[in-house]
């Protein structure tokens, strides 16, 4: 592979922001220089920035492509490729694709059928061909309040990349969906449910996590560690619910709806992720708390892009104006998930790290990527 210079550009290293020179070579970086000078050879970065590329832990974008409409489903090999593509183009170079595994087959309305496998042996299959631009992971979501889940877990073993298990409990009453009034329009907007269908559909959720619940919720953790998976919780609300995910060996926590759910995590060592989403439009869109508050708070730690790639980089962008440190925003986007995961080799502009790296042109309040390098190939 040809050595690659990129010169003239402001550097995001772990602390602190330079004018200078970074060398790629054989899928490393391998040198970093100061200064502003364009070798014979190399790209002349203008002033940019350049920065380690994004790290992202929970992405539903997939689901998206896969069905572009309510019910239309898009050929799958066409919507991964096209997912990846749209992920290297706005500067993620490593991604954990959200599947979700555990489903509801029995109620003939709201329900939600298996998918995890097969989709997962399908992305599997694309990146051993190298059909797709940037390193892809396996995050399995595990619905706990599910019929199927153990038996869907079953499925997968070590040799499947899944790099994070989450414990997603989505009972009616509480965690996400608290909010019955916020659940009531998510459901029967979704699946065009009456008054007293929702009705039925809340209690046969509840009858089914009051059985299940506690199984599935072993289960889960017990699985994540036959994978080598780390494992996350999703939507803790209370200090109790931290304490348990703590219990039983989170390492982060994803979108902690209240600031008192974050500041238990703080205090139990667990990590903070927040959506990128919710930073950009200034509060969550079901009502949680807003991702700003625990940033300004320094209850934030870590940023997904949730249903928004491109809002990944100008989450970090708005962090660092927010904290007067463009290294610290970058940092949550980029070696602070890496080490939330355990992958070391990325995450960092430090010589020896993977050559993963991103170009970006600062434009207001956001940042246009102009270039993508996955282990020193431009793609």
């Amino acid at each position: 592979m040809p050595q690659t210079i990129l010169a003239n550009a402001m550097l995001v290293l772990p602390d602190d922001v330079i004018a200078g020179t970074i060398c790629l070579e054989n899928g490393k970086i391998t040198a970093i220089d100061h200064g502003t000078s364009v070798p014979a050879g190399a790209i002349d970065c203008d002033g940019d920035l350049v920065m380690p590329g994004l790290i992202e832990l929970h992405t539903d974008n997939l689901e998206r492509h896969i069905e572009p409409r309510p019910k239309v489903s898009w050929p799958h090999a066409s919507a991964i490729i096209a997912h990846d593509a749209e992920l290297a183009s706005v500067g993620i170079t490593t991604v954990f694709d959200a599947l979700r595994v555990g489903s509801v087959i029995s109620n003939k309305k709201a329900n939600y059928g298996e998918y995890a496998r097969q989709l997962a042996d399908e992305i599997l299959a694309l990146r051993s061909q190298g059909a797709l631009k940037i390193s892809h992971f396996l995050h399995l979501r595990a619905e706990v309040c599910s019929e199927t889940l153990i038996d869907e877990l079953a499925k997968f073993g070590p040799e499947d990349r899944i790099g994070i298990v989450s414990l997603m409990d989505h009972t009616p009453g509480q965690r996400q969906f608290r909010d019955m009034t916020q659940l009531r329009a998510y459901v029967c907007g979704k699946h065009g449910l009456s008054d007293t269908e929702f009705e039925s559909h809340v209690a046969g959720q509840i009858a089914l996590a009051q059985r299940v619940g506690s199984a599935h919720e072993a289960a889960a953790v017990t699985e994540s560690r036959r994978f080598g998976a780390v494992l996350a919780s999703h939507d803790d609300t209370t200090a109790e619910q931290v304490a348990i995910s703590a219990k039983h060996g989170a390492h982060f926590a994803e979108f902690p709806t209240t600031v008192e759910a974050a500041a238990a995590c703080r205090a139990q060592g667990v990590k903070v992720m927040m959506g990128a989403p919710n930073l950009i439009r200034g509060g969550s869109h079901s009502g949680n708390v807003a991702a700003h508050h625990l940033a300004e708070a320094d209850l934030l730690d870590i940023v997904s892009s949730d249903y928004v790639p491109s809002a990944l980089l100008s989450a970090a962008l708005f962090l660092g104006d927010l904290w007067g440190d463009v290294a610290r925003g970058v940092r949550t986007v980029t070696s602070a998930p890496a080490k939330a995961v355990g992958l070391p080799d990325r995450g960092q502009l430090v010589p020896g790290s993977r050559a993963d790296v991103i170009r970006v042109a600062r434009i207001a309040q956001t940042g246009a990527v102009r270039g993508t390098w996955v282990q020193g190939k431009r793609v």
